[in-house]
């Protein structure tokens, strides 16, 4: 397992960096194919939200491969290398799974046990998978790591740890007061109909809002957006929420009538400017609470100072969290992702001895095909009955004798330190080293069959 990440995040980067080196929607997929481009690089899958970027890929070289990861990250965000590099972090083979393993759990996320991650990483697998970046060591490590992720939320507490970052955001501008109690009645408007918009909204919803605005730059999905929050059964039909959508270029008069304004979008330059936040205040004593989860920025800075207007953003997310307190269940959660890394470390170790199993047991059976063939011509006499007799004979001998050594090597080599068996496994037999490469081979294409037939 030649395993690499390379990332920056919300604890080893100021929000400032952050916001400078996130990527856009579009540069990922480049991203991605830059990377299997480039020559330590087999596979790879890049984790983007809006307080991390990393880069995890299947590499030949260590060195080589931080050097061109790392490079590929400025080469594709908003910062350059020489201003990512002190807050990069580097993890390989076992630290890397560990590490996405606790990302996954939510113990890595600004708000501790938040579940929002396993939904952006089914993401980053899908676009890996789309893309045909992902091939058996990435797809293996995704899937498990969002199976840890739901074992952690299901056999631990550590959902009394974790808020969404908009729940949590939500609190922030309540100041300590109950969401609902706080929310219940007011005008909201919400920009964006992404993921963590919608979440937003729905969330706003069930508090009791009275007015929803949602503006998006394409209206269908505002549109769309609201019908799923008002129809019968949806969050707002009991309340009778009002609920509309509306055009970007709407956004300046809805901001007028809001009490309540969250905002995230994947623009790469302000939505709300402190000119257009002030121009709405005017003439307006009814305060105002803005909550900014986009990565870079929507809500420009500047309203902190404009009287009246209460802005909560990542940045002060990051700094609220950091006294956030934590469940006693992570200790749990911490004790699951170390048993999963160990049994993933096994069963990738125990995979990669495969190969030279196959070709081991392809020489026995071809050894087999030339002594039967070799009996042909030295017992011609010999009715089919005989020959198949003969020949299932042979091969049951040939089985017994390899069963043992076969399943052993696989347990030896699933433990630490186990790689240099399937090294030994060739020595000894004379295996042709290019006949287990053309095992791996084929099973790197069926792996890369399966990714395409899933996406």
């Amino acid at each position: 397992m030649t395993l690499l990440v390379v990332g920056l995040s919300h604890r080893s980067a100021p929000v400032s960096v952050l916001e400078r080196a996130a990527l856009a929607p579009e540069a990922r997929g480049k991203l991605l194919q830059d990377a299997v481009s480039a020559e330590p690089v087999t596979e790879s899958a890049v984790l983007s939200t809006c307080n991390r970027i990393e880069l995890y890929a299947d590499v030949d070289k260590f060195h080589a491969g931080v050097a061109e990861l790392s490079t590929l990250l400025a080469r594709h965000s908003g910062a350059g290398l020489e201003e990512l590099t002190p807050y990069l972090y580097v993890h390989y083979e076992d630290r890397a799974v560990h590490h996405l393993f606790s990302v996954a759990c939510g113990l890595d996320s600004m708000v501790v046990g938040e579940g929002q991650i396993l939904g952006q990483i089914k993401d980053a697998l899908a676009v890996a998978q789309e893309l045909h970046t992902a091939g058996r060591l990435l797809n293996d490590l995704f899937q498990q790591a969002l199976r840890v992720g739901k074992r952690a939320h299901s056999e631990t507490g550590i959902d009394k740890a974790g808020q969404s970052l908009v729940t949590f955001g939500l609190e922030q501008l309540a100041g300590g007061r109950d969401v609902e109690t706080w929310a219940r009645g007011k005008r909201a408007l919400v920009i964006g109909a992404g993921s963590m918009s919608s979440l937003a909204a729905t969330t706003l919803v069930r508090a009791g809002v009275g007015e929803l605005a949602v503006a998006n730059r394409t209206v269908e999905r505002a549109e769309r957006l609201v019908r799923i929050l008002s129809e019968p059964g949806g969050p707002g039909a009991a309340n009778g929420l009002a609920a509309r959508a509306a055009a970007m270029t709407s956004v300046p008069a809805e901001l007028g009538l809001a009490d309540i304004v969250v905002s995230c979008t994947g623009a790469t330059g302000l939505v709300l400017a402190g000119e257009m936040v002030a121009a709405a205040r005017e003439g307006n004593t009814a305060p105002l609470a803005l909550l900014d989860l986009a990565m870079p920025r929507d809500i420009d800075a500047a309203v902190h100072r404009i009287e009246g207007a209460h802005l909560v953003d990542i940045e002060s997310l990051a700094d609220a969290s950091a006294d956030a307190p934590m469940a006693a269940d992570v200790d749990k959660v911490r004790g699951i992702v170390s048993d999963e890394v160990a049994a993933f470390g096994a069963a990738q170790r125990a995979a990669h001895i495969t190969p030279t199993v196959v070709a081991l047991r392809t020489m026995a059976a071809d050894v087999v095909a030339g002594e039967i063939a070799r009996l042909d011509g030295r017992l011609p006499d010999l009715d089919d009955k005989q020959r198949a007799e003969i020949t299932q004979t042979v091969r049951r001998v040939v089985d017994k004798l390899l069963h043992a050594p076969t399943v052993r090597v696989k347990q030896l080599a699933s433990e630490p330190g186990g790689a240099g068996y399937a090294d030994a496994l060739r020595e000894l037999f004379d295996l042709d080293p290019q006949t287990v490469a053309a095992v791996s081979r084929a099973d790197t294409r069926a792996d890369r069959h399966d990714a395409r037939e899933r996406a």
